[in-house]
């Protein structure tokens, strides 16, 4: 089941109390309708739906039991295949750690996590092609807002060069 289905079925707010009912606890449609205020015939309407959409299960050891799992599985199922950042496992693993949507969300801590950023970074520029500070400074913005922070750890770092003003991807 999606999220969207998900949604819908829980859209109608009488099967979203008898769902939430089922939840803490009732196991019973006579519960249900004691628990919700619900007319009886409302309750089993919104079971049978419940049912139908394998949110909610029934059987004569238990009585009714909801199927919480079905959000956990639904995120899951509504989730883009994410492409790697690197083809190396470990590496993509620290990559992943401090980069969301093409954004460095914060800065490593630790100095090789810190070194592996700065070398991902550093792929944006191109090999033998000056890049003029403001340039360096745009393409970095994009990352994360502290550009100067960035410029400087790829120049200490030497991944990039500086000369005049010039800034290039170290080979």
């Amino acid at each position: 089941m999606n999220a969207d289905q998900l949604c819908g079925l829980l859209a109608e707010p009488s099967r979203l109390r008898v769902y939430a009912a089922v939840v803490l606890g009732a196991a019973t449609p006579e519960q249900v309708a004691a628990g919700t205020g619900l007319d009886a015939a409302v309750v089993t309407k919104a079971l049978q739906r419940l049912m139908k959409g394998d949110l909610v299960s029934a059987t004569a050891a238990d009585g009714l039991r909801a199927d919480e799992q079905a959000f956990k599985d639904a995120v899951r199922s509504g989730r883009p295949e994410r492409e790697p950042l690197s083809a190396d496992p470990e590496r993509d693993a620290v990559l992943r750690s401090f980069i969301r949507d093409g954004r460095l969300t914060h800065f490593p801590t630790v100095p090789a996590k810190y070194r592996t950023v700065l070398e991902y970074l550093a792929e944006s520029f191109e090999p033998d092609v000056g890049y003029p500070e403001a340039e360096v400074n745009r393409m970095l913005n994009s990352w994360h807002d502290d550009h100067a922070a960035l410029r400087r750890g790829l120049v200490d770092h030497g991944l990039l060069t500086r000369d005049e003003g010039v800034y290039r991807r170290a080979s």
